[in-house]
C-alpha cells in the first residue's frame, strides 16, 4: 500500500484508510451488530496492517467508535509509529456552537485516550443553518492555531453546502462522501475545487452504503432506495466485473484509490478478515478493458444533478 502526502498538512497517509463509524456498531444504519470485542478485534489488526490511520467520529454511535479506538489503542500499548486517527466534531441535537466544538474536541480526546489529534473534521455541516455555523468554524480554527489539534478538516455529503464551507477558507482537507463512486461523479466539481485551493481529497462511502459491495443483496444506494437508473447499472457493472474473475467490490475500492485526485479513500472495516481481503483487492490487476467498461456504464453526470 502506497503512501501519500495528505495535502498541504505536512502528514503522510496510506492510500486507504480504515473507517471506524460502523465500529461503534449502527445496526440502524448498516442492518447489524458489532460487539466491543469484535471491534477491538478488528483494530489491533489493523494496526499491524500496511494502514496508517483510521477514520472516526464524536457522533458515531454516541462516542462508541471512538471508545473502542481508544480501548485498542491501550490494549496495543498505545498507536503504531506513524499511525494516525482522524476524527470529527458533532453538535449535541441542535447545538453546533463554538463551546459545542470544544467540548466536542475534549469528549473525543478523552475516549481516544489521546492528547494529540493531527486532524479533526467539521462533520456533517449541511445539516445546520449556515449563518449559525460561523462560531464552530471560527472555535476550530482557533483550536488549531491555539495547537490544541493539528489540521482542519470539513467532511459532509452536500456537495453544495460544502462547496459553501470551502468559501469560508482555512480547511486542509475534504471529505465527501457518498458522491464519488463507479455510479456517481456527482462530487467531481467540488474534488476540483479542493485541489486548486490545495486541500487532500478523502473519498469516503465508496460502495455506496453496501451496494457496489453486495449487488446481489442490496437496494440502497446512499441509505436510499436506489433510483432505477442506478439499480440497472450496478447490476450490469457486477456483470462486467464477474466476466472478467473480479468481484464489483474490489472494483469500487480501486475506481477511488487508483484516482491520482483522491489523496485516501476511507473503507468501513467490521470484521479481521476484512483486512485481509482489502489488502487482497488492493493487488488485483484490472485490465484496461474491464476499467473502459465501467466508465461507460456510469449514469450521466446530469442525472445525479437532476435527481437533487
Amino acid at each position: 500500500m502506497d503512501l501519500r502526502p495528505l495535502g498541504s498538512t505536512g502528514l503522510t497517509v496510506s492510500s486507504v484508510c480504515a473507517g471506524g463509524s460502523g465500529l461503534g456498531s449502527m445496526p440502524a444504519v448498516f442492518g447489524y451488530d458489532v460487539s466491543a470485542e469484535q471491534a477491538i478485534e478488528v483494530i489491533l489488526r489493523i494496526f499491524d496492517s500496511p494502514i496508517t490511520w483510521i477514520d472516526t467520529s464524536n457522533g458515531y454511535s454516541d462516542g462508541e467508535s471512538e471508545r473502542r479506538i481508544g480501548q485498542a489503542i491501550r490494549q496495543y500499548g498505545g498507536l503504531p509509529d506513524g499511525f494516525l486517527v482522524a476524527t470529527k466534531v458533532d453538535a449535541r441535537g441542535s447545538d453546533y456552537s463554538g463551546a459545542r466544538v470544544r467540548a466536542s474536541v475534549a469528549e473525543s480526546k478523552e475516549r481516544l485516550g489521546l492528547d494529540d489529534l493531527p486532524l479533526v473534521y467539521l462533520h456533517d455541516p449541511e445539516f445546520h443553518d449556515f449563518d449559525s455555523m460561523r462560531d464552530a468554524v471560527d472555535t476550530l480554527m482557533q483550536l488549531r492555531a491555539d495547537g490544541e489539534i493539528g489540521h482542519v478538516g470539513l467532511a459532509g455529503g452536500n456537495t453544495t453546502e460544502l462547496g459553501r464551507y470551502l468559501d469560508l477558507g482555512g480547511f486542509e482537507v475534504l471529505l465527501v462522501q457518498n458522491r464519488w463512486s463507479l455510479v456517481d461523479h456527482s462530487a467531481a466539481e467540488l474534488h476540483q475545487r479542493a485541489l486548486s485551493d490545495d486541500l487532500a481529497v478523502v473519498n469516503a462511502a465508496i460502495y455506496g452504503g453496501g451496494i457496489l459491495a453486495n449487488p446481489q443483496g442490496a437496494t440502497k444506494y446512499g441509505y436510499r432506495d436506489a433510483p432505477d437508473a442506478v439499480l440497472k447499472a450496478v447490476a450490469e457493472m457486477d456483470a462486467a466485473c464477474r466476466d472478467h474473475g473480479l468481484d464489483l467490490a474490489t472494483a469500487a475500492l480501486r475506481h477511488s484509490v487508483d484516482d491520482p485526485n483522491i489523496t485516501g479513500t476511507v473503507v468501513g472495516i467490521t470484521k479481521p478478515a476484512r483486512v485481509d481481503a482489502l489488502l487482497t483487492a488492493l493487488e488485483a490487476e484490472l485490465p484496461q478493458e474491464l476499467v473502459d467498461r465501467l466508465d461507460a456504464l456510469l449514469p450521466d453526470p446530469q442525472y445525479w444533478l437532476d435527481l437533487k
